[in-house]
């Protein structure tokens, strides 16, 4: 089952995106309508999430820092279908939450960098999560890119999607693959 305050909330974060930060989308036919697919990129900003869910009608579950699904925040995160993830340790379980929610034909989204990239490197070195799970449940990922920065009441943020692709060899290659796609789209903006 899909979770309800997801599907409530989605309409209003879409409006309050496009109002307040005018995001450009480019390549919104690169998601496939239904099926299993996981969303990779980069990771710019808190906000980056909100984008993605702007991006979609589908129900994009994120792998998300556990602290999130704690506290008073437990009772929203989690009822937007969040995968927490303990980024202090291989998180198994959270793997096998992502993989069961590929496997029901769901969207999972994932940042390879693991958190916001605050370097001055275009991205940080990818972590294999996105590709393992591609190659372990035939799942399509879609590489994308965020660039340009959240200012509010200007045309300044832009998410780009790009051609689908499944994981089918070695892991670190597949992995290099991912990377550098990402890294190519954003050199363009420099």
């Amino acid at each position: 089952m899909e979770p309800i305050l997801y599907k409530i909330t989605r309409p209003i974060i879409k409006v309050f995106t496009n109002i307040v930060f005018r995001p450009t989308y480019k390549g919104l036919d690169n998601i496939p309508l239904n099926g299993r697919v996981i969303l990779a990129g980069n990771h710019t900003n808190y906000l980056d999430s909100i984008l993605l869910i702007s991006s979609t009608k589908r129900v994009v579950h994120f792998l998300a820092k556990d602290s999130l699904s704690k506290g008073l925040k437990k009772i929203l995160f989690n009822n937007m279908g969040i995968i927490p993830v303990n980024r202090k340790i291989h998180d198994n379980n959270a793997y096998k939450k992502a993989i069961n929610a590929l496997n029901e034909e769901k969207v999972i989204c994932i940042f390879p960098e693991g958190t916001i990239n605050r370097t001055k490197d275009i991205i940080m070195p990818f972590k294999s999560g996105a590709v393992r799970m591609s190659k372990e449940s035939n799942s399509y990922i879609v590489p994308f890119t965020i660039k340009g920065k959240y200012k509010p009441f200007r045309k300044s943020v832009k998410i780009e999607f790009y051609k689908p692709f499944k994981a089918k060899g070695e892991k670190d290659k597949e992995n290099e693959k991912l990377m550098n796609i990402i890294k190519r789209e954003l050199a363009k903006e420099k």
